[in-house]
C-alpha cells in the first residue's frame, strides 16, 4: 500500500459524519467530495502520532493532496518541525495547494516564535506573492506574532497597502485591522480615520473591533461614525473567516 493511501485510510478511520455535514457548510467553496469529517483535535493527534514516521517525509511530497482532511493534516504536520528554515520551506511548498480559510488559518507553526527577527521578511513574500491563501496566511502571522512587543507601525503599511477582489484576502485584512485597533489603537486609527483600506474592508474592520471586548465604549462610539457607504457586493459574508 502506498503512503498516500494508508494516511487516507487511518483518515477514514477517524471519519465523523455529521461533522462532515458541518464542514461542509462552513467551506461552501470546497467539493463535498473531497471533505471527509474529521475534527480537528483528531487530526492534530494523528500529526503529533506520524511526524516521525519515515513514510510522512514522503506524505509531504504529494502534492496536490486529494482531500481536506489531508490538506490540514499536511500542515499540522508542518507545526510540529522544530527547524525554522525546514517550515518555511514546507510551507512555501505546501501554501500554493490552500484553498481554503479553513486550512489556512489553522497552520501555526511553533517555531515561528523563536525566529520573529527574520520571519517578517518571508511574511512580506506571501504577502507578494499574489495567492489567496498565500497571501492571507502572511497577514495571519504577521497579525498573529507582530501586534505586540514587535510591533511597528510599518507593519501597518505593508496590510494597508494590499488590494485584491478576493473575499478570503479582504476579510484577513479587516481581521488585522481590528485586531490591531484592540493592541494599537492609537497607531491603527489614523488609517481608519483616512480611508487607507477600500471601503468594503475599511467597513468589516470597524464592526469587528466594534465586537471586541477590548474596545471601550466611548472608542466603539467614536469608530461607528467612521464608517463610509459603499455598493452592494456579491460577496458572503460568515462570521468564521
Amino acid at each position: 500500500m502506498s503512503t498516500e493511501h494508508a494516511i487516507q485510510e487511518r483518515l477514514f478511520s477517524l471519519q465523523d459524519i455529521k461533522y462532515r455535514e458541518f464542514l461542509c457548510r462552513l467551506i461552501p467553496n470546497i467539493d463535498p467530495d473531497t471533505v471527509i469529517g474529521i475534527r480537528t483535535p483528531e487530526l492534530r493527534k494523528l500529526a503529533k502520532g506520524i511526524a516521525k514516521d519515515p513514510e510522512t517525509a514522503h506524505f509531504l511530497q504529494i502534492l496536490p493532496h486529494q482531500y481536506f482532511e489531508e490538506n490540514n493534516l499536511h500542515g499540522f504536520l508542518i507545526e510540529r518541525m522544530a527547524d525554522y528554515e525546514q517550515a518555511t520551506a514546507a510551507l512555501n511548498a505546501f501554501l500554493p495547494y490552500v484553498d481554503n480559510w479553513a486550512t489556512c488559518d489553522q497552520i501555526r507553526p511553533e517555531i515561528f516564535a523563536k525566529h520573529l527577527s527574520e520571519l517578517h521578511e518571508q511574511i512580506k513574500c506571501w504577502m507578494a506573492s499574489g495567492q489567496t491563501y498565500t497571501i492571507r496566511f502572511g497577514i495571519e502571522m504577521l497579525m498573529r506574532f507582530y501586534l505586540d512587543g514587535e510591533f511597528r507601525t510599518e507593519y501597518l503599511d505593508w496590510v494597508s497597502a494590499i488590494r485584491s477582489e478576493e473575499y478570503y484576502v479582504n476579510m484577513m485584512i479587516a481581521w488585522f485591522f481590528a485586531t490591531a485597533l484592540t493592541k494599537q489603537y492609537h497607531a491603527a486609527l489614523p488609517y481608519i480615520q483616512r480611508q487607507r483600506l477600500d471601503p468594503w474592508t475599511h467597513n468589516k474592520a470597524i464592526q469587528k473591533a466594534i465586537e471586541s471586548r477590548c474596545i471601550t465604549d466611548e472608542q466603539k462610539r467614536y469608530l461607528r461614525t467612521l464608517k463610509v457607504k459603499i455598493p452592494k457586493t456579491g460577496w458572503t459574508e460568515g462570521e468564521q473567516v
